[in-house]
This record gives structure tokens, C-alpha cells and sequence, in this order.
């Protein structure tokens, strides 16, 4: 069984905000790896590490406490599941935690965990700066059949619409003295 020990230091938290997001509807969990010879109070920081956020925009503070104790229920169910892994997570409560299934909670404390302690790897190999799948690349030729892919009516001076113009403002029409 992982033991799971609480973060306390304010730069701790801010560490971990740097690092790795993973977010759900009843939470957001940010996570970084420590380094393997990091210091915490003069010892050797191992294990998971967890602190929680819970801001007063979720609601009075007897609702904040009773998330808060469901979160800590929560960890304490899926600790044995925890990776084992030196790592700080912090935890940012939303509101439908208090109300959502403690099922529900386990399962996205434990998906929350692996994504955020997940080792980074090498970044995938990218042609031309693009995302792999975002298409074939350049600009879309124009068609040589005369159709039209928009087939919203245009404006014409006939039609009584302004047409654009460089010299003129968007916001007011006046001259802008270019």
C-alpha cells in the first residue's frame, strides 16, 4: 500500500501548478515528478505527496469542509491503486463534488493520478510543425467550375449596403486620415 503524505508549503503547491493538468467535472488535479534528490524538511522526499485546494467560490465553509472529506475518503480508497512514484499533486476541488457518487469520485481521483505522475517521454515525431491527421497541408485550391462554397447572397452597391472600405473605420464609419 502507497502511503500518501499531504503537501504544506505554499511552494510546493506552486510547484506542482507548473506541471501536469488533468481536469474533470468535480475536480482539477496538477501534479509534477520530483526530482530523485529533493530535500523536504532536511529528508529525502519520496512518495506521492497531496495537498488540496478548496477556494471559498464553491460554497460556504461547512460545504468546503465536507468535500474536503470526501476527497480525503476518496484517497485513502484508491492509496493501494496509487502509483508508486515521487511526485506532488494538488487537487482543486469544483462544487459537484459534494454531491457527486463517492464511485464517481474513486474513479476520477484514479485517473487524475495517472495522468498527472505519467513520466514524460520523447514528443512524437511531427511533419512540418503540424498535428498528425490535420490534413494533407496548404492552403484549398480554388474551384475551377465557377460554383461558389459560400452561398451567402453578397452585397452590391444596388442592393443599398455599404461595402467595405480601407479608409474607413469599423466602429463608426469616419475617416481614420490615412
Amino acid at each position: 500500500m502507497a502511503t500518501i503524505e499531504r503537501l504544506r508549503r505554499r511552494a510546493d503547491f506552486l510547484a506542482a501548478a507548473d506541471g501536469r493538468r488533468f481536469h474533470t467535472e468535480r475536480m482539477t488535479a496538477q501534479g509534477r515528478l520530483r526530482e530523485s534528490g529533493e530535500l523536504r524538511d532536511g529528508v529525502p522526499a519520496t512518495g506521492l505527496h497531496l495537498g488540496f485546494t478548496i477556494t471559498k467560490r464553491v460554497g460556504h465553509a461547512t460545504e468546503r469542509n465536507r468535500i474536503r472529506r470526501r476527497l480525503r475518503e476518496a484517497v485513502d480508497a484508491v492509496a493501494e491503486d496509487a502509483p508508486v512514484i515521487s511526485a506532488d499533486i494538488v487537487l482543486i476541488a469544483r462544487r459537484p463534488a459534494l454531491t457527486a457518487p463517492f464511485e464517481t469520485l474513486k474513479a476520477d481521483l484514479r485517473r487524475a493520478l495517472a495522468a498527472v505522475t505519467k513520466p514524460r517521454g520523447p514528443k512524437p515525431d511531427r511533419v512540418q510543425g503540424r498535428a498528425p491527421g490535420a490534413g494533407s497541408g496548404g492552403p484549398t485550391p480554388p474551384r475551377t467550375d465557377g460554383s461558389r462554397t459560400d452561398t451567402r447572397p453578397r452585397a452590391t452597391e444596388s442592393d443599398g449596403a455599404r461595402l467595405p472600405s480601407p479608409l474607413r473605420h469599423a466602429c463608426d464609419g469616419s475617416s481614420d486620415g490615412q
